[in-house]
């Protein structure tokens, strides 16, 4: 298990403490208590596609539901080109870096999901409980296409915690 300062985070200016896949947090003079999903995001690089889905999912998603996002071979950095399609909805993903794919993350994600990559790097074919979401990568490619990835990736972000607080 990892440091808790690790998993620590705030809303509304309460602060929240995940402990291992619990969260307790405080509300007004008693303690709620849930159960913590996991989303994990993959892709190769993990410097847009899954940043941006990550960033959208933490965004919009109640607090029993949690995204993070890796890469089986992590960029340097998170591309430009989405940081500034993501500025232009409200969301600064500039301090975010790419993280390498573990096992550890595998393990502790209740949804596994796929970018779409190519099949000589895709890291589907040893994921269990996958899905494979098949979206375009856009590195490269104008910003116009950063922008309609983007919003992509909000309708099916959207979809997914609609399925999930059923």
């Amino acid at each position: 298990m990892g440091r808790i300062a690790d998993h620590a985070c705030y809303i509304s200016e309460w602060p929240i403490y995940a402990v291992t896949r619990r969260q307790i947090r405080p509300r007004l003079n008693a303690l709620e208590v849930f159960d913590l999903k996991t989303v994990l995001f993959v892709c190769v690089e993990n410097s847009c596609r899954s940043q941006m889905a990550e960033a959208l999912f933490n965004r919009f998603a109640p607090n029993n539901l949690r995204a993070i996002s890796a890469g089986t071979k992590p960029s340097d950095r998170v591309n430009p080109q989405a940081i500034e399609a993501m500025k232009e909805i409200g969301l600064d993903i500039s301090g975010k870096k790419p993280k390498l794919l573990t096992s550890e993350m595998i393990e502790k994600a209740d949804r596994i999901i796929t970018m779409g990559c190519g099949a000589d790097v895709c890291p589907a074919s040893f994921l269990p409980k996958i899905e494979d979401w098949k979206i375009e990568d856009p590195a490269g490619q104008p910003m116009k296409k950063f922008r309609e990835i983007r919003d992509e990736i909000r309708r099916r972000v959207e979809k997914l915690i609609e399925e999930m607080t059923r």
